[in-house]
């Protein structure tokens, strides 16, 4: 059960990210976002990006 909540987490992480990625693209392709916009929804998705691939590891 608990692995299934940690692969379920890493999901959501993950799909938090390509939905930054994919905001920010289509956003800039409509000419409507700004450098500040775009710097904080791409911040947003590797910070998701970074906790699904810290989430689970041991520190020695």
């Amino acid at each position: 059960m608990k692995n299934m909540k940690n692969d379920f987490k890493k999901f959501i992480f993950k799909s938090i990210s390509l939905a930054m990625g994919i905001a920010t693209l289509v956003l800039n392709i409509m000419g409507t976002l700004e450098n500040e916009t775009a710097v904080t929804l791409l911040s947003i998705g590797l910070i998701c990006l970074a906790i699904s691939e810290l989430e689970g590891k041991k520190v020695n």
